[in-house]
């Protein structure tokens, strides 16, 4: 089938231009400036009215939306996510797990295996599963069960790693024993390795991005920064992704985890081209204010959704996030002060380059797939359409 989506606003990445976009079995297949015309025999006619037409956003770390979560343990909780994700401009995602016994692990890769013939049907489609955890560092544990935190020893990962193929990246604290290891066993299989909940100092993130380590999760949250040892100021996580060029980093850009001055700061020392906007989202994304649940069904923490953010019933920190990408990309724009094509850059592109998949994602450029949003001058999602599919409309 042939799409033609006429009088848009096309977010391309020599920056915005009016313009009309040819789609042809599932792919772009030209992009037409304006003054071209934009006919198609038989093509199905878009009118984006003067909206934006931007690439499909990618959320590299999500753990559900819309009431479900990823360890719930269902197809239709995995599905129920994506849809709510859609309806907010998301058209790839990653699932990402919590920490878990390893029962609760491999019962999660044979959910995500059923539900990858039935995803971006009506929902975002998968990109492969982000696994949080075990090894991370108590005193960075976060929302993470501390119960199941250990270090990464080979008889245990190699087991894991041979129970299914779809594991496309896997964060860990760099320095818990046999971390180099690891991520070098990552890097030899594709799987890109994230350095996350951590307590490390910048040799061992130097140690990690020497093994192959090049992106941090959820930058500023659950990680190290200076610290005093014995009267010495030492550098953590935090000073090594600012200082290591070839370090890409994530932002829970919601305005709440990550606030405006540390967007702006983080914009202007590490730069645009190496963030990545995450949601980070838990089951109440997109859903009303009020009580819910931190991971699965059958042994959550429950939370209070207010003010725009998770938090403990006793309020006394962060439980997690309910953003959804147009949010992210309106907080970028609105409180990190940087241009919209800049902002959806950072959930397009940027993330495409992390994973791999720049070949097929992340820019509205002929031969890729037409994975494509349309949204009003609020970040208002309009249509969201997943290789020329519709598969949300407002």
């Amino acid at each position: 089938m042939k799409k033609l989506i006429v009088n848009g606003r096309l977010l391309l990445p020599e920056g915005i231009r009016k313009g009309s976009l040819l789609v042809e079995d599932g792919r772009i297949a030209r992009v037409l400036p304006e003054g071209e015309e934009p006919w198609a025999a038989g093509a199905e006619i878009i009118d984006a009215d003067g909206l934006y037409v931007a690439p499909g956003f990618i959320d590299l770390h999500t753990h559900g939306a819309g009431g479900a979560d990823f360890m719930d343990g269902t197809v239709e909780a995995y599905l129920t996510a994506a849809r709510m994700h859609a309806q907010h401009g998301t058209t790839l995602l990653y699932p990402t797990t919590l920490t878990s016994t390893n029962e609760l692990l491999y019962a999660s890769f044979e959910t995500y295996e059923k539900a990858l013939s039935r995803c971006g049907v009506d929902g975002a489609a998968f990109g492969g599963m982000h696994l949080e955890g075990p090894f991370f560092a108590p005193e960075q544990a976060g929302a993470q069960d501390p119960r199941y935190l250990r270090d990464p020893r080979p008889e245990e990962y190699l087991e894991i790693l041979s129970r299914t193929r779809h594991i496309a990246r896997w964060s860990f604290a760099p320095e818990r024993p046999g971390s180099p290891a690891f991520a070098a066993e990552l890097r030899k299989r594709g799987i890109v390795p994230s350095i996350g909940h951590t307590n490390a100092t910048f040799a061992d993130c130097d140690a990690a991005y020497r093994a192959g380590c090049s992106l941090m999760t959820h930058f500023y949250s659950c990680m190290s920064t200076i610290t005093r040892r014995n009267a010495y100021r030492i550098a953590g996580v935090i000073e090594y992704g600012y200082w290591q060029d070839g370090m890409d980093i994530e932002i829970i850009c919601d305005g709440i985890h990550v606030p405006a001055d540390l967007l702006k700061l983080v914009v202007k020392v590490k730069g645009p081209e190496h963030i990545a906007l995450v949601t980070d989202s838990m089951r109440a994304a997109g859903m009303p204010e009020g009580p819910s649940l931190l991971g699965g069904l059958s042994d959550g923490q429950e939370v209070i959704v207010e003010d725009g953010v998770a938090k403990l019933p006793d309020r006394s920190a962060f439980a997690g996030s309910v953003a959804t990408a147009d949010r992210l990309v309106r907080t970028m724009v609105r409180e990190g002060g940087v241009p919209l094509e800049t902002a959806v850059r950072m959930v397009t592109a940027n993330p495409a380059r992390i994973m791999g998949i720049s070949a097929a994602k992340g820019s509205l450029e002929a031969g890729k797939d037409a994975d494509v949003v349309l949204f009003d001058d609020n970040i208002h999602i309009q249509r969201t359409l997943i290789k020329g599919k519709t598969v949300f409309t407002c």
